[in-house]
């Protein structure tokens, strides 16, 4: 595709307002349109000048409202005056949505060249279940409009696009699967896993389970929980840890009292890769998972994963060739985890096949090729 001028909105992104695994993805789909002789401006939020990085433009703005739809709505305001100020003389070719929370600056630019990605759904994110409160049925009903408006979409799993198809009646012929990417080298580190442990209070020899995410219903961490309770009785020496915050920390908390595990809470990036290259196995134990950057994460180390066989997961874990995918109950994810740390020459090398894959098919360059595919459809 010739060089073409991209506008990316945004809620979050790796270098201001940084919530989940979305500033991860969208940020290094806009770094590599860059690498890729494109021009990209990045509008989201955050209370710093604007500033150029990597070769992406970034511009942000300080949103305000009484609750989350409000507020997403006067940040889609922000971004459009902020988009307006950058359009001329240069138009942008393609504007680029991410999530629901700027559908609203959607809605005022729908008369452009307009691609709209789902990384989620409201629905996904409460586990598969409808909600009766208004927030879930404003939030759903903006994920219906953006993905009816929008020229073309996109969706990071096939399992996601079937979703969005289901829900909110999307065209087949107007959506496709343009997954996850990562960047490999930045997550395997040289490290001692025996001094790493031994900074967690845990023998050099000891197991170690990592579980890195939100504390919500959708990432399953109280299946973990419970699933720990019967990995413990069989392998006494075993040891968790716990990384990332959420509203269920304090019950899981009370739920673990008795058992070793060690809620650390938010972790900074170095010390995540840290505890990722010293780890034995990486659960992740989600209800309701729409691609699951983890997985690449956990897979760029080397490290054996043990997830639940739904959405993204399902799709990308290659069972007992690159990791092992278990049921959405306590009982399937403890045997995942206890038979990886019983035979951990076997975790080691699932782990390595895991690493193997990534370079097929999850870098950023040849994903993002598949992007600017899906931007020319938008004009075809």
């Amino acid at each position: 595709m010739e060089s073409c001028k991209v506008a990316f909105f945004c809620w979050e992104s790796l270098y201001a307002e940084r919530v989940g695994g979305l500033a991860n993805a969208a940020t290094n789909l806009a770094e590599t349109l860059v690498k890729q002789n494109h021009e990209v401006h990045y509008f989201t939020r955050g209370s710093i000048p604007d500033q150029t990085i990597n070769g992406v433009q970034y511009h942000y703005c300080r949103p305000y409202g009484q609750n989350i739809v409000e507020y997403c709505n006067d940040m889609s305001k922000a971004m459009v005056s902020q988009f307006r100020t950058h359009d001329s003389p240069g138009k942008f070719d393609f504007l680029h949505f991410h999530d629901w929370h700027p559908v609203q600056a959607l809605h005022y630019l729908q008369d452009r060249n307009t691609i709209l990605t789902y990384h989620s759904t409201e629905y996904g994110r409460n586990g598969n279940q409808f909600g009766d409160w208004w927030e879930f049925r404003e939030i759903s009903g903006k994920e219906w409009y953006g993905g009816l408006i929008a020229k073309r979409v996109t969706a990071v799993s096939a399992t996601l696009r079937n979703e969005v198809m289901t829900l909110y009646n999307v065209p087949e012929e107007k959506c496709e699967v343009i997954p996850n990417g990562i960047v490999p080298r930045a997550y395997r580190a040289s490290i001692d896993p025996g001094e790493v442990k031994a900074s967690y209070g845990i023998h050099p020899y000891a197991p170690l389970i990592l579980f890195i995410g939100r504390l919500v219903y959708q990432k399953g961490p109280d299946l973990l929980i419970e699933a720990i309770r019967k990995v413990c009785q069989h392998r006494g020496d075993a040891k968790v840890v716990v990384a990332g915050t959420g509203d269920m920390r304090q019950f899981l908390q009370d739920r673990a009292k008795d058992l070793p595990v060690n809620f650390v809470g938010y972790i900074p990036d170095s010390e995540y890769i840290r505890l990722l290259n010293a780890a034995d196995v990486v659960v992740i134990p989600s209800r309701n998972e729409p691609f699951g950057l983890v997985l690449l994460e956990a897979w760029s180390a080397e490290k054996c994963v043990v997830a639940s066989n739904v959405g993204g997961l399902s799709e990308n874990i290659d069972a007992f060739v690159n990791g092992i995918k278990v049921g959405v109950d306590p009982d399937s994810i403890a045997w995942g985890i206890s038979t990886m740390v019983d035979e951990p020459w076997n975790a080691g090398a699932l782990g390595i096949r895991g690493r193997n894959k990534v370079d097929r098919l999850f870098l950023w360059g040849p994903i993002v090729q598949r992007l600017t595919g899906a931007y020319s459809r938008v004009v075809a």
